[in-house]
C-alpha cells in the first residue's frame, strides 16, 4: 500500500469519525455548526500543509532524477567519444 493511499484513508476516516462524533454529541445546533466549521477549517489547513509537504518531496525527487539523468547522459557521451577515438579494427 502506498503512503499516499494510506494517508488519504487515514484523513477520510478521521473526518468521518469527527463528523459522527460531533453530530451525535448533545449540543445545540449553533454550537454544532460552529464546531463543524472549525473542524472543516482545521482539516483544510492540515490538507493544505500535507499537499505542500508532498509537493516539496516530489520536487526533490524530480530534481534528483534530473541530476541522475544528466550524470548518465554525460557518462554515455564519454563512452561514445571514447569509442570514436579508439582505432577501428577491420
Amino acid at each position: 500500500m502506498s503512503a499516499g493511499k494510506f494517508l488519504a484513508g487515514f484523513l477520510v476516516g478521521g473526518a468521518i469519525g469527527a463528523v459522527a462524533g460531533i453530530l451525535l454529541a448533545p449540543k445545540s445546533g449553533e454550537e454544532t455548526r460552529q464546531m463543524l466549521a472549525e473542524g472543516a477549517k482545521d482539516a483544510l489547513s492540515k490538507a493544505d500543509e500535507t499537499v505542500k509537504q508532498i509537493q516539496s518531496k516530489a520536487d526533490d525527487v524530480v530534481s534528483d532524477m534530473q541530476k541522475k539523468g544528466e550524470e548518465i547522459k554525460e557518462k554515455l557521451q564519454e563512452l561514445i567519444n571514447k569509442q570514436k577515438d579508439e582505432p577501428q579494427e577491420a
